[in-house]
């Protein structure tokens, strides 16, 4: 292996296809860098679509809110907010606006209004899973030679945590939303002795268990899966042969 290139664990001469192979291991070496510009995009495009409401572009705008609708409920109880007077606002404050918007499939599709700003396209839970994974993703490479690969075992305690939440507030939503176990977290008050403050059982708002729980398991979810996985793509996607010119 004398005089080959770093990163080339089994070397194979190939006297043809010099260009495409050239294009082939460049690619292979910063992977990651093509990860963080694309998955940065995906994350993006969600805080973009209420950029582009504030500054006319509706129609794009829009757009996104659809695209995005088909990989999330886009609850705007449990989304944030951008250019309103607050980040996220309680059921009541968004049901209070119309009557229409006690039906779940026209809540869901509720995007804001220039008073309470633009909604993001993706949910806080969704925002944390892809945001970390993102994150996550770029800070792998420089931390790779200081961590062990993760094993199956750790994954599945990483997912667990966001598995329960969602499954939980699953559960609770069929209740009618606002109006399960998961929307009042009784159970969490008389298990804490009402030690926090109502409004910190009650609700999904920014600073609620249930927000709370959805941004930490959503954070465990994106770490579990760059932890466990990315050792696998790069070992599998790492240039194992050099190309010469003929």
């Amino acid at each position: 292996m004398n005089g080959t290139s770093p990163g080339i664990t089994s070397i194979e001469k190939h006297p043809g296809s010099y260009e495409l192979g050239r294009w082939i291991n460049r690619f292979s070496r910063h992977w990651i860098l093509v990860f963080g510009l694309i998955m940065g995009l995906y994350v993006g495009l969600p805080f973009l679509a209420p950029i582009l409401i504030k500054s006319g572009w509706e129609p794009l705008a829009r757009s996104i809110y659809l695209i995005y609708s088909f990989q999330c409920h886009q609850l705007p109880q449990r989304s944030y907010f951008l250019f309103g007077s607050k980040m996220t606002y309680s059921l009541t404050e968004i049901q209070a606006l119309s009557p229409t918007l006690l039906d779940p499939l026209i809540l869901r599709k509720f995007i804001g209004n220039p008073e309470m700003g633009w909604k993001v396209a993706w949910s806080d839970r969704m925002v944390a899973m892809f945001a970390s994974i993102w994150i996550f993703g770029i800070l792998w490479k420089p931390l790779r030679g200081w961590l062990k690969p993760l094993p199956w075992w750790g994954l599945v305690f990483f997912l667990l945590p966001l598995i329960v939440d969602g499954t939980s507030h699953f559960i609770s939503d069929l209740y009618g939303i606002g109006q399960g176990f998961r929307d009042s977290n009784a159970w969490l008050a008389d298990l804490t002795k009402h030690a926090f403050s109502p409004a910190f059982y009650t609700g999904d708002v920014w600073g609620s268990f249930n927000s709370i729980m959805r941004l930490l398991t959503g954070i465990l979810f994106g770490l579990g899966i760059v932890w466990f996985g990315f050792p696998y793509i790069d070992d599998a996607i790492s240039p194992r042969i050099e190309y010469v010119k003929p």
